[in-house]
């Protein structure tokens, strides 16, 4: 694993390793790192307790992984989303 990662790097990747529909493809094209190099720094930087419980969520998930992907026209979209304008969500 590239040991030069900064602290807001690793930080990042954590977040993007822990969102569900992030697959790892992403975390391998903006920072490098493949699959096992996140696991591996998962297992570094998190508690054990929340170690295993990402794991337990993520292993055979089709969203991690974009070749798992039922959708292949670019980025999911929820039925619900609507169009938001400058990140504010309107009142219902």
């Amino acid at each position: 694993m590239n040991t030069l990662l900064s602290i807001r790097a690793i930080n990042r990747i954590i977040e993007m390793a822990w969102e569900d529909r992030t697959p790892f493809d992403a975390i391998k094209f903006q920072f490098g790192v493949t699959e096992k190099e996140v696991i591996t720094l998962m297992r570094r930087e998190l508690k054990l307790s929340s170690f295993k419980l990402w794991r337990k969520r993520v292993q055979g998930r089709k969203t991690k992984h974009l070749k798992k992907r039922a959708f292949d026209e670019g980025r999911f979209k929820c039925t619900r989303q609507r169009h938001i304008t400058h990140n504010k969500i309107s009142k219902r």
